[in-house]
């Protein structure tokens, strides 16, 4: 599993093994894997020209302690100084001794960075705040317009490195080296926008962390832990059976795209109730339709509901008054009382785009998908639900707080029309397999997302598309 931790925790990690490591042999570690990472990208190392933008912090430090590693191997390698009188006094020497350079004047800066195979932001690290200061925005703005390739020391300077918000201009690179662990910024849009490739340099911070981080993000391993498996004495109501009220005369594709998702999500059966039976059972025979409401369905061990259920408000009232998992998501989100779901005992797991979210916030939009971390942990805590906040960075988050997850599968093709239906029912399978809502909702965003690039190989994608492809993302997690 990947981790990312706070940057208060991060500082107090990195003090604890610097006091007990010789002085500087931290900046060493880190300037030795980031010099290695710059090899890397490079290819080759002598004749290439590499310029360091170099603020006053130890994230200038990093730079020039590995721009002089790479002026050893050949480079010629140019600093920057956005704080001359304040930049890292050992670096700057061991750059100088290596055979490095200073730029002078703005010009010169200029015309480095337009000649570089590759730029260096070692500006500020993570205490940054608020976006880049005046003077290194239009060092940053040139950067990427040139050829170079761009490297970010641990994170894009700009970008915050607690929040993934970005709050002003900030550097955009194609590879950022982090140290130690991941920070939220680098999991988190829109900051995860700038940070490209990110590569883990391991300086020996693990043993300083607590066992507590600030987000997680599940990998295929863990995943395979959490799938539902049936076992020999298994039948469908021991795998769990999950109903499914959703769909409308005006939406009746909801409901299909819905129940396509929870067939494939490891139930042993799907119930529908609603008014498109007809359209479910000639897509999908299996299933178990119902016109009596969610009372009279039948046993069930979860609910989704509000997918196209247009004004439904009672469907979903008569959902929420159960004493199993459910699922909200759609128009089930604007439908449902508040005070209904803070008051229920059994799991609820809400799954809103930014939009949904921002209107249950009473925020607009752009706020959401600016501080898209922030908003998850207050929707968990004023619903008291578990809340999957869709999106280009789906996170997952718990009511009583405690690691949000990020799930880093997907592709920009599902951005398309009922994609969200088909995880909602993917979603409710899991519940009512067993998974608890946090990880009913971590893992049908990682199948789905995993679901959507297996469909669309770069190529345009239906939500019919992605749903079939789930067995497929099961199979691949699976190994």
């Amino acid at each position: 599993m990947r981790t990312a931790y706070s940057v208060e925790t991060v500082r107090t990690a990195e003090r604890a093994l610097m006091a007990r490591l010789p002085e500087g042999a931290l900046m060493q570690r880190a300037a030795a894997g980031l010099a290695a990472a710059c090899a890397d990208l490079l290819g080759r190392v002598y004749g290439r020209r590499v310029v360091l933008l170099v603020g006053s912090g130890d994230n200038g430090g990093d730079a020039l302690y590995a721009g002089a590693r790479l002026a050893r191997r050949g480079a010629g390698v140019t600093a920057v100084l956005l704080a001359p009188g304040h930049a890292h006094s050992g670096g700057l020497a061991a750059l100088r001794r290596a055979g490095g350079s200073v730029a002078g004047a703005a010009g010169d800066a200029e015309a480095a960075i337009d000649r570089a195979d590759l730029v260096v932001d070692g500006i500020v690290g993570i205490g940054g705040k608020g976006g880049l200061r005046p003077d290194a925005a239009p060092l940053a703005e040139r950067a990427a317009r040139s050829r170079a390739a761009v490297v970010a020391v641990d994170l894009p300077s700009g970008v915050e490195a607690g929040t993934g918000e970005v709050l002003g201009a900030a550097v955009r690179a194609d590879l950022t080296v982090t140290f130690g662990t991941h920070k939220p910024g680098l999991l988190v849009d829109p900051a995860r926008e700038y940070a490209g490739t990110v590569r883990l340099v391991d300086i020996g911070l693990a043993p300083e962390l607590p066992a507590g981080p600030e987000l997680e993000a599940l990998q295929h391993a863990d995943v395979a832990g959490l799938l539902p498996l049936p076992v020999f004495e298994s039948d469908k109501y021991r795998r769990g059976v999950v109903g499914v009220a959703a769909g409308s005369a005006r939406y009746p594709g909801a409901a299909v795209l819905a129940v396509s998702g929870a067939l494939r999500g490891g139930a042993g059966a799907v119930r529908y109730v609603g008014p498109a039976g007809q359209a479910v059972i000639a897509r999908f025979p299996e299933t178990l339709v119902s016109d009596q409401g969610p009372h009279k369905a039948g046993r069930v061990q979860a609910w989704v509901v509000g997918p196209g259920a247009g004004d439904d408000a009672a469907t979903v009232a008569e959902v929420l008054d159960t004493d199993v998992p459910v699922l909200i998501d759609a128009d089930g989100l604007r439908l449902a009382d508040r005070d209904a779901v803070r008051a229920r005992t059994a799991p609820t797991l809400m799954t809103p785009h930014a939009g949904e979210a921002a209107a249950l916030l009473g925020v607009a939009r752009e706020r959401v998908e600016g501080a898209r971390l922030s908003s998850v942990r207050e929707l968990a805590a004023r619903y008291r639900a578990t809340v999957l906040l869709k999106g280009s960075t789906t996170l997952v988050a718990d009511p009583d707080g405690g690691p949000v997850r990020v799930n880093p599968t997907g592709t920009p093709w599902l951005a398309t029309a009922g994609s969200g239906d088909v995880l909602s029912g993917l979603a409710g399978s899991l519940l009512a397999a067993g998974l608890t809502a946090r990880d009913a909702g971590s893992v049908a965003a990682y199948l789905h997302g995993l679901a959507g690039r297996l469909a669309a190989h770069g190529a345009p994608i239906g939500a019919h598309d992605v749903a079939e492809s789930i067995p497929e993302a099961w199979r691949d997690v699976r190994g």
